[in-house]
């Protein structure tokens, strides 16, 4: 068995030609040290300031350092992000009283401190995540408590590629904290994937021009990954052009047949919605809005996909019923109507992803995938959504696999144990019929 990556999103099987790069890696052994100047700012520091305005207080005293400082505190902070691919692991937490001063990395799905990258004080984290942060960055993260924006880390081994990650800056606890995510270096082929071969010609506009298609599931379950291994497949496939709207930008894909624009959202463009809107007069042929977080920016993909455009978005939902209703359930009772017509109309397909620990260590990828068909369009437009899981139960001849077939799938091939797949089963007492 080939286990997946414990990248950020990573999926289903590697493929052969991907790999970590840990192996090349050359990691320091000592602890990395800030540079005297940041210890002054510290013991110069009042006592009785805490929270936002001590943190502005530091940006103050941070923005008159010399360059030269600032770039060895985020020296300091590049050996950390090298511990991330040194191990593999998709997550780094820093900062904030729960970290003990440690630096916290994610491996195999598993959060843990790693004390050989030495200690360091509430004061000292802030001062190094400040550090990385632009003036603009700096008064939007005391404006709003909390910002997002990618990240790179250039040339950290000659001959491959730059590795790009996605960055959280926080308050917790009057505290400065840092979440960090490793993205794919390198999007994953489509075929990868294990989608059924009607599903990937759902996915390519060569075959299915319009409509709406929907990756859900909780932060870190691979959603960013298949979108990707999608925009690249397109990109390699048919001349076109690819909108991306995130918040932030996450893998740059580079144009090939298509040409592929990247907004992001408070840097390139207001809003989701503006994002959609101002693509429309931007000819356009795929559209993927990095989130529907609210009605009006799902009211304005439906009506992007609705205007002849194929349009892919994700949402944090477990399931493709609970991804329905959760849509629905965004509008007013008296909306929700029509709101359930035009979405069956519209909608194209759902795939609902779980990453899961795999036998051996790693994770991999369990999915729920729904193709619309007439019979699950008219089932929303009547309000009759509990009656879709069947439908998907059922239909295998159409690329359709429940969660709970998908886990008994991975159980049977070995790639995860029943314990695993009970405790992530949506339903449980269906998953357990299969293994009878």
């Amino acid at each position: 068995m080939m286990n997946v990556q414990p990248v950020s999103d990573a999926l289903s099987r590697p493929e052969p030609s991907i790999g970590n790069g840990s192996a090349t890696v050359e990691m320091p052994t000592e602890a990395p040290a800030l540079p005297p100047s940041y210890a002054r700012i510290i013991e110069e520091a009042r006592p009785d300031i805490e929270g936002p305005p001590r943190i502005r207080w530091f940006c103050e005293q941070l923005n008159k350092l010399p360059l030269d400082d600032r770039k060895a505190a985020r020296s300091v902070y590049e050996k950390l992000v090298h511990r991330m691919i040194k191990v593999n692991a998709s997550d780094l937490d820093l900062g904030g009283p729960a970290t003990n001063e440690r630096a916290w990395y994610r491996v195999d799905g598993f959060k843990r401190p790693h004390d050989e990258m030495g200690r360091f004080s509430a004061d000292e984290t802030a001062l190094i995540i400040l550090s990385l942060l632009t003036l603009k960055q700096q008064e939007q993260l005391l404006d709003r408590f909390a910002i997002d924006f990618g990240y790179t880390l250039y040339e950290h081994v000659e001959g491959e590629p730059d590795r790009r990650f996605r960055t959280t800056v926080y308050f917790d606890n009057l505290g400065l904290a840092l979440c960090k995510r490793m993205l794919a270096w390198k999007p994953r082929g489509l075929r990868s994937l294990g989608f059924h071969p009607i599903i990937e010609q759902g996915f390519m506009f060569r075959h299915v021009r319009d409509g709406l298609t929907l990756f859900t599931g909780v932060t870190g379950s691979g959603k960013s990954t298949s979108l990707d291994a999608i925009i690249d497949a397109n990109n390699m496939d048919l001349e076109g052009h690819i909108l991306i709207v995130a918040q932030p930008l996450e893998y740059i894909h580079t144009s090939k047949k298509c040409i592929i624009r990247h907004r992001e959202v408070g840097t390139d463009v207001s809003s989701f919605v503006d994002g959609m809107v101002q693509g429309l007069r931007q000819d356009p042929d795929i559209v993927v809005v990095g989130e529907m977080r609210d009605a009006d920016t799902i009211s304005t993909a439906m009506e992007t996909a609705d205007t002849g455009h194929k349009v892919f978005s994700t949402l944090h939902t477990g399931s493709a019923i609970e991804s329905i209703n959760r849509i629905v359930a965004e509008y007013p009772p008296i909306e929700q109507s029509r709101v359930r017509y035009r979405l069956a109309d519209v909608l194209r397909c759902i795939v609902s992803q779980k990453l899961l620990p795999a036998v051996g260590g790693g994770r991999v990828l369990a999915k729920e995938v729904l193709w619309m068909m007439p019979s699950s369009s008219a089932a929303i437009k009547n309000g009759n959504t509990n009656e879709i899981y069947q439908m998907i139960w059922q239909g295998s001849d159409q690329g359709m696999i429940t969660l709970e077939q998908d886990l008994a799938r991975l159980v049977e091939i070995g790639d995860i144990t029943t314990e695993v797949a009970l405790d992530y089963a949506n339903n449980k007492r269906r998953f357990l019929s299969l293994l009878r």
